[in-house]
């Protein structure tokens, strides 16, 4: 990576960027506030150049960035105008949350969508949810949505933070593969009621077993919070509530794999 700079290059000093990516790491409001996110290694930093992901700052590190794939975009997108930061591998080291750190990583821009901007094709199946307790579950249903061809995740009100670490960590790439809203309960009712979509929630006391019902797509799943389950508002969001078998005594599933189970049937059962 020692080729001659480029007149469009733009290095920036890395004790600033540092600080930013620490701040970006630690503060929800500060990352919502400057729409942006921090992402490190080679499977992000691809998948997130690969879906378009607009990029505000490139960090890497020479001795460490031994990935000839991601040392050729890293060489592209400097001459391309991006802006970027050298790091010692030290320097590295000290905003790295992986075991071995790979010497590449980046600042990107937040990517949310507006629901009404959403026409969902007749193929695709969302996720609706409102809270998760534990970041890393909504990092594995969004690579399980990604697993399943679903199209993405509709975020009713706040709660759900995409860009958090964890769940950027536990996505593995796939949140670049998939579309985020955030809308509010009514919004997302009007929206379902134009484009006429099959909403199918999850909860323990549903009349009928996952399995025995027949999904067509459009269609939407509604997932309940871990502890809580559904709210009263979103089961009236609801055509259809339900329920997950097990054995009797046992405390309820994990909500991504509640999620995933889910997703699986709508995929196995539209494949049929």
């Amino acid at each position: 990576m020692h080729d001659e700079p480029s007149t469009h290059e733009r290095q920036l000093e890395i004790g600033p960027t540092l600080l930013r990516i620490r701040r970006l790491q630690d503060d929800r409001c500060y990352r919502d506030h400057h729409r942006l996110f921090f992402v490190e290694g080679v499977r992000n930093f691809v998948q997130a150049v690969d879906h378009h992901y607009s990029l505000d700052t490139l960090v890497y590190s020479e001795k460490l960035l031994t990935n000839p794939l991601a040392r050729k975009l890293v060489r592209r997108l400097k001459r391309s105008g991006v802006p970027f930061a050298r790091a010692s591998p030290e320097q590295f080291r000290t905003v790295s949350k992986t075991e071995r750190a790979s010497g590449v990583a980046a600042i990107l821009r937040q990517q949310i969508r507006r629901l009404e901007h959403i026409a969902p094709r007749r193929d695709q199946c969302w996720t609706a949810l409102s809270h998760v307790r534990s970041p890393g579950n909504f990092g594995t249903l969004l690579r399980t949505s990604a697993a399943t061809g679903a199209a993405g995740f509709i975020l009713l009100g706040d709660s759900v933070d995409p860009f958090d670490p964890a769940v950027v960590r536990a996505t593995m790439g796939a949140l670049f593969t998939q579309t985020i809203v955030r809308t509010t309960a009514e919004q997302f009712r009007r929206w379902v009621q134009i484009h006429k979509l099959q909403v199918i929630g999850a909860s323990p006391d549903g009349a009928e077993e996952y399995d025995r019902v027949r999904y067509t797509r459009p269609a939407v799943l509604v997932l309940g919070g871990e502890r809580s389950g559904l709210s009263e508002d979103q089961r009236s969001l609801c055509q259809r509530i339900v329920r997950i078998p097990m054995v009797d005594g046992t405390d309820s599933l994990n909500l991504s794999v509640a999620g995933s189970l889910l997703m699986y049937e709508v995929f196995r059962s539209s494949s049929r």
